[in-house]
């Protein structure tokens, strides 16, 4: 019996370790779709740890930092995910977004006008920061 257990419980973490970067990111995502940000953002940590250069892993935990209303941690996590992918339009405006919340409206109107340079639409962020 012993043995059963023992071999049981040996599967049980073998198996864990075998998650993807993208399995964790999907993991994420469900938590993030669930209103659970912590275990969301935890999901993506463990993403960004097996493919440090995942700019979707990076952008969506910072959508649930946002979401916990740590503005300041998710422009860190945008910036991020802006280094790795410098076209990344959804970045520059949840970033932009993430700015105007922490006060920083020159720089959310930056980010918003970058937005526009990408062939996206800003309108909103730029009525907000700009005017």
């Amino acid at each position: 019996m012993k043995n059963i257990l023992f071999t049981l419980a040996l599967l049980i973490s073998f198996s864990s370790f075998g998650q993807t970067a993208e399995e964790y990111v999907n993991s994420g995502n469900q938590k993030d779709d669930a209103k659970d940000y912590n275990g969301a953002i935890s999901d993506y940590t463990k993403a960004i740890e097996l493919d440090p250069n995942d700019a979707g892993a990076y952008y969506n935990r910072g959508i649930s930092k946002r979401n916990l209303k740590d503005y300041s941690g998710a422009i860190v996590d945008y910036t991020k995910a802006i280094e790795i992918n410098p076209n990344f339009a959804d970045a520059y405006y949840n970033r932009g977004v993430s700015k105007y919340y922490n006060n920083d409206l020159n720089g959310a109107c930056q980010d918003a006008r970058k937005v526009q340079s990408l062939g996206s639409d800003a309108s909103q962020l730029i009525q907000a920061a700009c005017n």
